[in-house]
């Protein structure tokens, strides 16, 4: 028996005149509704249409996308009342694995409305949340900068105090996360979950002090891989992420070349020689980083190059 069907626009009507593009429905009940737009379309002006389908609905989600941008959206505030924020937004041109796992809920296979609604509130308040800091991070708000001012000057804030700090706010702000990103060991605030040790010559790959930290064989392959074609002798660690390894030395900053472990996407990334861009290259499977030895060899010259340029010039007099 099939958990799902689909009902195409003209077989789901609400009353003469309205129409929903698609009802989802298991067990006989209808549990999801999607109303498509054009791609061109501002998504911001259809909310009120897939509200007014909802209402008239037993449905828990509602979905409205523009076959680019998809929202997610449920009944949390209300029952059988559309929130107004979608509690799951996806950006089709802006895939995350995050995104994937929370879209897997919605496979027949392992569907759990129970579930679905437990988490979609935390979600929605992360959408609202990062929103907010978004819009702060680009241009603090009187209130953001307040906290600093007041962290600053014991509790003491003025009008003249908040504009004199927004902008000096704005550029710290950007300079931290800049940091963490790139690993810059000049600018960065370093937050670490984990601490990585540089990996022996042996061969052997060595992931942080964490002890719940979990290495896949496929990542322990990929850098056996990687260090026989750089050598044994060569000074390289790694970290792993989510799906991702990134081949550094030295420090995460100098790094070497970053391989998506993604079961749809296994891919290997060098850095241009000013390290203004990047070139990703698509592999069939690991055994292909071997075809790129050389752009692997230039790649750590590369690294070890600006790796000692940094230490000269921040070397103690």
């Amino acid at each position: 028996m099939e958990l799902f069907s689909i009902r195409i626009q003209r077989t789901f009507q609400l009353v003469s005149t309205d129409k929903i593009d698609y009802a989802i429905k298991k067990d006989g009940r209808t549990i999801l509704l999607i109303e498509c737009k054009h791609c061109k379309q501002n998504l911001d002006l259809h909310n009120t249409q897939l509200s007014k389908y909802y209402a008239a609905s037993n449905a828990r989600f509602g979905v409205l996308t523009n076959g680019i941008e998809y929202r997610f959206y449920a009944d949390l505030d209300k029952t059988n009342i559309m929130d107004e924020k979608p509690f799951l937004v996806v950006n089709m041109l802006d895939l995350s694995d995050a995104d994937i796992e929370e879209m897997k809920k919605f496979h027949k296979s392992c569907y759990n409305e129970s579930e679905i609604l437990s988490t979609a509130k935390e979600l929605q308040m992360m959408i609202q949340i990062k929103e907010i800091l978004a819009k702060n991070f680009q241009s603090p708000g009187d209130e953001f900068t307040r906290y600093f001012v007041r962290s600053l000057n014991n509790g003491k804030s003025t009008p003249k105090l908040i504009e004199e700090y927004r902008p000096i706010v704005r550029k710290s702000i950007l300079s931290v996360i800049g940091g963490m990103i790139s690993g810059r060991p000049d600018t960065a605030i370093l937050v670490k979950e984990e601490k990585t040790r540089q990996a022996p010559n042996d061969g052997m790959a060595v992931i942080g002090d964490k002890q719940d930290a979990v290495i896949t064989r496929e990542e322990t392959d990929t850098y056996n891989i990687i260090r026989a074609v750089l050598g044994e002798q060569s000074e390289i660690s790694y970290t792993s992420f989510k799906g991702y390894l990134l081949i550094w030395t030295g420090h995460e900053y100098w790094w070497v070349c970053r391989v998506s472990l993604r079961p749809y996407s296994k891919r290997i990334c060098f850095v241009t020689e000013n390290r203004t861009g990047y070139k990703w290259i698509q592999l069939q499977s690991i055994e292909d980083i071997r075809n790129y030895s050389n752009e692997i060899r230039t790649a750590f010259g590369i690294a070890c190059k600006q790796r000692k340029q940094y230490q000269l010039k921040h070397k103690k007099s």
